[in-house]
Parts: structure tokens; sequence; C-alpha cells
């Protein structure tokens, strides 16, 4: 399967996602890739749209081994399981964290001039990304979509690898991947256009709602 660029692959999640309709959900894009899917999928199902920032911690020498999690207006998630599993403690993720909050600050700069955060106290969430590889991005994005008030948190993606969906569906109240391949070599292979997108294009996308 290849979807012929991110608006076509989030018309067809729309399809596996008619029956949340009813729950009065919000999209939350994850930027960047995952807003214009984000964007199809609302305005498929006439539903809210938003951008979830979220940026994750991850343990030093594994990036993508996500030790918590930072979003926007103060939310932190620390994995302290995992933080003494591995043998650190919350200082050592204090470089990290200082980085990722820059670049937090930095994206809400460009793109909440346009659209300020959604309250998400109370609400049903969909939590969309243009591909799961590893998952880690979209585990911290659950995490912090419950820390701002989410009663009910779905993913849908179109592409994901099958071993990290199993992770994505254990931690989220629901997972949508209508494709998962074996073989998965990248995210941007279902996509025959997977071009980089702007932070203009983002903005330009947000300013349609």
């Amino acid at each position: 399967m290849r979807y012929a660029d991110r608006a076509q692959a989030g018309r067809a999640l729309a399809r596996s996602l008619e029956h949340l309709r009813g729950r009065n959900p919000i999209v939350l894009g994850l930027p960047r890739g995952g807003v214009p899917v984000a964007e199809a999928v609302a305005h498929a199902m006439d539903a809210d749209v938003d951008i979830l920032l979220v940026r994750k911690l991850g343990v030093p020498w594994q990036p993508e081994l996500a030790a918590g999690a930072i979003g926007e207006g103060g939310v932190r998630v620390l994995n302290h399981s995992l933080l003494r599993a591995v043998g650190l403690s919350e200082s050592d993720l204090k470089p990290i964290a200082l980085r990722e909050e820059a670049e937090l600050k930095r994206r809400a700069a460009a793109f909440r001039r346009v659209k300020p955060p959604a309250v998400l106290e109370g609400r049903t969430v969909v939590i969309v990304d243009d591909g799961i590889a590893t998952g880690a991005t979209v585990l911290a994005a659950i995490e912090v979509a419950r820390a701002k008030g989410a009663v009910y948190v779905a993913v849908a993606t179109p592409v994901c690898a099958p071993d990290s969906g199993r992770r994505v569906a254990a931690s989220a109240d629901e997972f949508v991947a209508p494709y998962q391949p074996h073989d998965m070599s990248g995210v941007g292979a279902a996509y025959r256009d997977f071009h980089q997108l702007s932070d203009s294009e983002v903005v330009k996308l947000l300013q349609k709602f």
C-alpha cells in the first residue's frame, strides 16, 4: 500500500474513525508531519482539530527510549520505573529537558500565534501522526494528553511498524493503523509525496480552522 500524500492518507484514515464521531472528538496532529493527516481526518469527521506539542525526553545513550515527556503548559511526565531500571535520576535528564523545552517553546511561538491550545479536559482525543516507526513520540503524546485531562485517548496513523503498534495499543484506549507492513523500512516508503513540512506549511493548515 502507498498513499499519494498525507492528505489522502488522512481521508482514508478517517473511514476507520467514524465510530468516534458521536463522542465529539478533537483531532490532535503531531507536528510537523502529522498535521496534514490530522487536518484531513478532522475535515472528514467534521471534528475539532489542534496540534499536540510534545517532546520526548530520551535516555541519553538511547534517545528513542522515552524516559518521559514534556508538553505545553508545563506538563511533565516521567517514567519513574524506567528511570530506576536504567539507573537515571531526574537530575540526569535536566540537560535533555532544557534542550527539548527550548524546541517546544520555538514550535509554540511558531504555531500558537494562529491557534491557541485547545482545552483537553474531559475530551475524547484522537492523536494523529503520519506514521509510527519506534512509537516513542506517540507514547509520550499519550501521556501528555492524559495529563491535560483527556478522558479517552485514541491513536490513529496511516502506517505503523507492527511491534511499535502493539506497544502503542497497550497504552492508548484505542489504536487504529490500517497499514502495518512487517518489512517496514521507514514511514516515508508508504507515501509517494513525503516531503519535509516547513513551519509555514503547518501554520497554513492551522489557519483553515
